[in-house]
């Protein structure tokens, strides 16, 4: 079977969390405050057996300008994004936000679920699939439009069919040796201990796999209890999947959103990283920068290291205020 990644996207109150219920029959906001605001606040998950041969994992992202790290942490690793637009509203500042990070994170495909599509006219609908297509195109993403409605059910099987062209279109992963996966939730399970749930993006685990499971803090030393895909139990697991792992000998407090779970015995922490630049405006030497890899978040300075000035395609060193 397959295994696919899929993240949403798009403006807050555009119906993603509703789309992903009407799709999976899975409420993915469960925090008390997300049902009293009518929002989301933190990533959510759920999956969703497109046909026999493909299991989704989704990974509902908030879509308020405040939590557009949190939107970046969930998008990170996905391999297929999955905008969504209200058809009474069309593209809105955080559609701009999200697309633009996305074609950062490397995502090349997408599919534009057009919902609320019951509460507008459809000429309404068809602009905004436009405006949000032709947006995507500007940052070399393809995508499909399909208009939908969650209350009404109306489009939800096209937009079934579109996903699954899509991932279809798509590469599949090639193997890696390595595993790579950042955390993005912990927790404790009575009678089992710690639980971590992350995406992972590279290599394959198995019951009793020794872990290196890197902090800012320092490195600790772990394997694997138990695995578990959608609260399916695993022997074994392999790249790209939506993944929780039972720890050994780890205690919950040890471990916080962004450490990264890997096998290889090289990789190591760093204050310090050299990067090409892809600029959305200019920038100027020793600006302060968000720096987002995987679930992890921190500030950099950014300095050149060539005369001039900060230029698209140049090459920079950010100096982290954390190591990453």
């Amino acid at each position: 079977m397959r295994h696919v990644v899929i993240g949403t996207a798009g403006h807050v109150d555009h119906g993603k969390t509703s789309l992903v219920y009407a799709l999976t029959d899975v409420q993915t906001d469960r925090l008390p405050e997300e049902k009293k605001r009518g929002i989301t606040i933190e990533l959510g998950f759920a999956p969703w057996r497109v046909n026999d041969d493909v299991l989704v994992s989704i990974i509902d992202a908030p879509g308020h300008r405040r939590l557009v790290h949190t939107m970046i942490a969930g998008a990170s690793g996905i391999d297929l994004v999955l905008l969504v637009v209200a058809a009474d509203e069309g593209v809105m500042p955080q559609t701009r936000e999200h697309i633009a990070a996305c074609r950062l994170l490397g995502v090349k495909r997408a599919v534009i679920a057009i919902t609320k599509i019951d509460r507008a006219d459809r000429d309404l609908g068809e602009l905004a699939g436009e405006e949000a297509r032709e947006l995507l195109e500007q940052h070399h993403i393809e995508a499909e439009v399909v208009l939908c409605s969650s209350k009404t059910g109306e489009g939800i099987e096209e937009l079934r069919a579109s996903v699954l062209n899509a991932i279809n279109q798509g590469k599949k992963r090639g193997p890696a040796r390595r595993v790579r996966l950042s955390i993005d939730r912990v927790f404790s399970v009575h009678g089992s201990g710690t639980v971590i749930t992350g995406t992972l993006v590279e290599g394959a685990l198995q019951l009793g796999s020794d872990l290196r499971i890197l902090r800012n803090k320092g490195e600790i030393s772990s394997s694997v209890r138990g695995l578990h895909i959608h609260g399916d139990t695993r022997k074994r697991v392999k790249a790209p999947t939506r993944l929780a792992i039972n720890l050994t000998n780890v205690a919950t407090d040890d471990l916080r959103r962004g450490d990264v779970v890997t096998t290889d015995k090289h990789v190591m922490p760093s204050r310090v990283l050299d990067v090409w630049l892809d600029l959305q405006e200019a920038v100027k030497r020793g600006t302060e920068a968000s720096i987002f890899i995987g679930t992890a978040r921190t500030t950099a300075k950014i300095q050149p290291l060539e005369d001039g000035l900060l230029e698209e395609g140049q090459l920079a060193r950010l100096r982290l205020r954390t190591p990453l």
